[in-house]
């Protein structure tokens, strides 16, 4: 498919959606005024490029015309450098539009649920755990997006076997997404008297926010749990029971919430992690349908994958799936990780660009 005809399909949906939403008899749904709406929006920038592009193509076929039939010297001198100032906008909007084109992830501007989880390494994996919860708490702070805890489980002082949370703010998965895999960290643990370096590790889960309309939930394959909710070492245990579990019979997932004092909360949360569950499985069937024939995984969310390496004696933090170090690790657990970010975003950027004929 040429792009001429690529952007042709673009303008003609864009013109359809303009249509339906002047239709008054649309004008009363609200969900899916509000959904034609946003992919309007998505269109909207390579809809300007692409009429700006056919009248810089429609110039030049007439400027070219001119040099090859005017006989005055003056008006083929004028036309000849109006013809290289358009070629050289024509090449500009090539490019922007080859960006534009390639295909973007349909969930780049969900909110998300990240879950933090201790693996190998004892009391070591435990204190990790949290550093990394602090990290994606200071980034998401620099971004102005809002955090909430789901739920927890502390192992001891400043340690945590697991975390669940959610990240509210304009593109949090688009930038959060390539988090998802296992983290190692290099250190010498507080406890080790012989000064030996220790290697233990996290698994991070970073998962699409999913609406209702997202995933599709039977009130009938819910099988829901209601228990009384407590804090480790048997401290701030509730006297009601208003902790929530709730697991979809047909995919085995479940999910708890007992961060709230009201049940219902609890109740709302854990289904909204659930609906993330469900959907990132979902996104993950359909990723390894297709996973044969790309050559990167990156932002794949394969959580059995070792992504990232913290490694404290040389102050340095190594991502693997682009050979790319940084040796700004306080900084970076500070919460400053848009270098890798960004290093993620062009490498994914360059892949799909070069897997898009246009």
């Amino acid at each position: 498919m040429t792009m001429l005809t690529r952007l042709a399909s673009v303008e003609n949906r864009y013109d359809e959606i303009e249509e339906l939403m002047a239709d008054p008899e649309l004008a009363v749904d609200f969900t899916r005024i509000r959904n034609l709406a946003k992919e309007q929006a998505t269109m909207r920038t390579v809809v300007q490029l692409s009429r700006e592009y056919r009248g810089v193509l429609k110039q030049l076929e007439e400027t070219t015309a001119i040099v090859r039939q005017e006989s005055d010297p003056e008006m083929v001198a004028f036309a000849k450098e109006e013809e290289g100032q358009l070629e050289v906008r024509k090449a500009e909007l090539e490019e922007s539009l080859r960006l534009e084109l390639i295909p973007k992830d349909p969930n780049d501007d969900k909110n998300v649920i990240m879950e933090i989880r201790a693996g190998t390494g004892g009391d070591e994996a435990g204190l990790f755990a949290a550093d990394l919860y602090r990290m994606y708490m200071r980034y998401a702070q620099r971004m102005g997006w809002k955090t909430e805890v789901i739920d927890a489980s502390e192992t001891g002082v400043g340690a945590m076997k697991e975390i669940v949370f959610a990240v509210k703010g304009q593109g949090a998965y688009s930038r959060l997404k390539y988090e998802s895999g296992g983290h190692r960290v290099q250190r010498i643990p507080t406890t080790e008297s012989s000064g030996r370096i220790h290697t233990s590790a996290a698994t991070v889960a970073v998962l699409p926010e999913a609406e209702e309309v997202d995933v599709d939930i039977r009130p009938e394959d819910l099988d829901i749990d209601i228990f009384r909710a407590g804090g480790h070492g048997g401290q701030n245990v509730q006297k009601v029971e208003t902790a929530v579990r709730i697991t979809h019979i047909p995919t085995g997932i479940t999910a708890t919430c007992q961060d709230e004092r009201s049940q219902l909360k609890n109740r709302e949360k854990a289904m909204g992690v659930l609906r993330s569950r469900i959907l990132a499985q979902e996104i993950e069937r359909q990723h390894q349908e297709v996973s044969a024939n790309r050559r990167s995984q990156i932002g794949s969310g394969d959580r059995s994958e070792r992504i990232r390496t913290f490694n404290f004696p040389q102050g340095r933090v190594t991502d693997h799936r682009i050979n790319f170090s940084s040796y700004n690790l306080e900084q970076i657990l500070d919460g400053d990780i848009d270098e890798f970010v960004q290093e993620l975003q062009q490498r994914e950027q360059s892949e799909k660009l070069a897997d898009t004929a246009l």
